[in-house]
């Protein structure tokens, strides 16, 4: 326990909160038992440290663990939370619990044993949480991290703060907001190269190796946790690679499922299930035009790379540039809204509101006799309107 105490001391100590993530506020963290999901390189484990150094620090009281350390090959997770309830514990971070072959039957039993311990667990986006060996559902309060917003992004990197922007204020008001975007950055300046190497936290730690870092995350993901979580067979994780790379180069793209099963060399079925994978682990973006009839095996209208960072790793030429401006709409509004396929336009945002993406010089041809709707434009700095900057929707979070 001392050795543990001590390396959150240094943790903490590293941390820094200059700038903190704007789920910080949206979680209830008095809730007894919380998950946070996310794609490798997220900052979960950032956030959770963050929260620990801003609302002040009692390691007899609160503690930070990874599952994944040596401590947990000698000690059990139940053990280690019985003693450090007894003595005076009340709430405790557990990171990576997918590292830890029996962590949901554990915590079922700490949460069922000890009522005063609060939990919080940091998990890969594959992971389900809810539905593992033990039944949480009913206790678990989940939580979905997303990678950075261009609004994180800006005062990550930049050091330009601007606060967020609800949809129905961007849409209704958008020339007073990018207006007051205008005053204090030139956003134009900062997007491409957000749209390259902007969407992980670890582009803090330099641009020079931020697609190396990249093409590991996705390798771990693909290599290790697939088989791990999703069934995936190890010795089929040639043809998912190869899937990814054939919706790199051709996302977004009207789905023809047999043609991709030929490519790859598997039978339709299997080509749903990879994509259904690949979607929990946040490499793509399934879109659908009736959102309230997904169902697992249902093939999808159209497919995205989850976002744009990886489309510049995974392509095997330049990405299109209107590729990257569907992917990097369906990315941002993703997070908050529900996004469907639209015949009209090209998204339908909320079953309400439809937007066709383009650049400055797009015409709302498409949208002409379609109430609320909207035209998304690229290269275009400030709003007028029914034209509103494609950059200001990276403002939602």
């Amino acid at each position: 326990m001392e050795s543990l105490v001590r390396r959150n001391k240094m943790l903490i100590a590293h941390t820094s909160t200059k700038m903190v993530r704007s789920i910080m506020d949206e979680i209830n963290w008095d809730n007894r038992l919380i998950s946070i999901r996310g794609a490798r390189g997220i900052g979960k484990t950032t956030l959770m440290l963050q929260y620990l150094k801003i609302n002040g620090i009692d390691y007899k009281q609160s503690l930070y663990v990874s599952l994944d350390g040596g401590y947990f090959t000698q000690h059990s997770l139940i053990e280690f939370a019985e003693e450090f309830y007894v003595r005076g514990g009340k709430h405790l971070f557990l990171d990576e619990v997918h590292k830890y072959p029996t962590w949901s039957r554990e915590v079922k039993e700490i949460y069922d044993n000890f009522p005063e311990l609060k939990l919080v667990l940091s998990g890969s986006s594959v992971l389900n949480i809810l539905n593992a060996d033990a039944d949480l559902s009913r206790r678990c309060l989940p939580y979905e991290m997303q990678g950075l917003s261009f609004r994180e992004y800006l005062w990550l990197v930049k050091n330009i703060r601007i606060e967020p922007v609800s949809l129905d204020d961007l849409l209704n008001h958008g020339d007073e907001f990018c207006d007051m975007v205008n005053e204090k950055c030139r956003p134009l300046e900062f997007f491409d190269d957000y749209l390259e190497n902007g969407y992980y936290p670890f582009v803090l730690e330099g641009k020079r190796d931020y697609q190396t870092r990249l093409q590991s995350v996705i390798d771990f993901i693909l290599e290790v946790e697939l088989p791990l979580h999703c069934g995936v067979e190890v010795g089929n994780i040639r043809k998912i690679k190869s899937l990814l790379t054939i919706l790199a180069s051709n996302v977004p793209m009207q789905v023809d499922i047999s043609k991709l099963s030929v490519a790859i060399g598997t039978s339709r079925q299997t080509v749903l299930s990879y994509l259904q994978s690949l979607k929990r682990a946040r490499l793509i973006n399934l879109l659908y035009s009736d959102e309230s009839s997904l169902k697992k095996m249902q093939k999808p209208d159209k497919i995205y790379l989850e976002n744009t960072n990886i489309a510049d790793v995974l392509s095997l030429a330049a990405p299109n540039t209107g590729t990257l401006r569907e992917a990097f709409f369906v990315n941002q509004l993703m997070y908050k809204h529900s996004v469907e396929y639209s015949s009209k336009g090209d998204f339908r945002i909320d079953g309400k509101y439809t937007v066709e993406i383009g650049g400055k010089s797009k015409g709302g041809k498409q949208i002409a006799n379609v109430e609320n709707g909207f035209i998304a434009a690229d290269d275009v700095e400030y709003a007028y309107g029914n034209k509103i900057p494609l950059y200001a929707f990276g403002f939602l979070y």
